[in-house]
């Protein structure tokens, strides 16, 4: 799974825009606005999540999930853990 914030997150690394990443996904601007758009987890069909995220991981993105470890040692975040 994708979140919405790790898209944004991923973009801005890149330094492309919407139509930038929509364009290299093979899918609509408006499907990546809506999927941006979305709260927590990124909602779509599998195909479409599938070519976003392989575009994201072709630039050189790696997505980490929570509680996983980055399996290499390029630069990144993550979002620490709110304290209690």
């Amino acid at each position: 799974m994708i979140t919405s914030a790790q898209m944004r997150a991923a973009r801005a690394l890149l330094g492309i825009d919407q139509k930038q990443l929509a364009e290299r996904a093979g899918v609509s601007l408006p499907t990546v606005q809506r999927m941006e758009a979305s709260d927590g987890n990124v909602r779509g069909t599998i195909d479409t999540l599938g070519k976003v995220v392989a575009a994201l991981d072709e630039a050189g993105i790696e997505l980490i999930a929570d509680d996983a470890v980055s399996r290499a040692g390029g630069r990144g975040v993550r979002l620490k853990l709110p304290k209690v």
